[in-house]
């Protein structure tokens, strides 16, 4: 049985990120979406609001599973016998910086191979920093995101904008 894992931090989930997960599911015998947890880094949602929202956007992949994971990549693949990472890719900035990382990943742990996945075409626009800034000011990324999404993306920037209004 092959397991690919697709990390990431999803913060938000994406069309982009649904694209890729829904085509590496009719790829491989079973796709662990990984829900990259750093303390370090400040999120728009927390990991527990990013998991329910890719396990509701992704109940109807059979073969898809969605976890959390603080800590190493390589190390969730190792622990969970995988050893495929699936990365999407956009352009050639994200190529370099992605090739880059599988380098490291494969030095941490020999058996991880890393394959890349470039994204349609009407995704490669999507970036999880730019919808953010949008929302914040009001626009419309109902193209970027799923409604469930940009729904709680709005509750999020309208509690954000009173809070800096105070």
């Amino acid at each position: 049985m092959t397991t690919a894992v697709f990390p990431g931090s999803f913060d938000p989930p994406t069309y982009g990120h649904l694209n890729i997960i829904e085509r590496a599911s009719k790829l491989f015998d079973s796709v662990d979406v990984v829900i990259a947890v750093n303390p370090e880094k400040r999120s728009l949602f927390t990991a527990n609001e990013r998991l329910s929202m890719i396990q509701e956007l992704t109940k109807n992949f059979d073969n898809v599973s969605v976890h959390q994971w603080e800590g190493l990549v390589v190390d969730y693949a190792k622990k969970n016998e995988a050893n495929i990472l699936l990365r999407g890719i956009r352009n050639s900035n994200d190529f370099a910086y992605e090739f880059d990382l599988s380098l490291m990943n494969h030095t941490l742990n020999a058996q991880i191979e890393t394959l890349f996945i470039p994204t349609e075409q009407k995704y490669a626009i999507i970036k999880s920093s730019s919808i953010k800034e949008l929302a914040m000011f009001g626009g419309d990324i109902s193209g970027m995101v799923p409604p469930i999404v940009a729904d709680e993306m709005r509750k999020k920037c309208v509690g954000a904008k009173k809070s800096s209004s105070k």
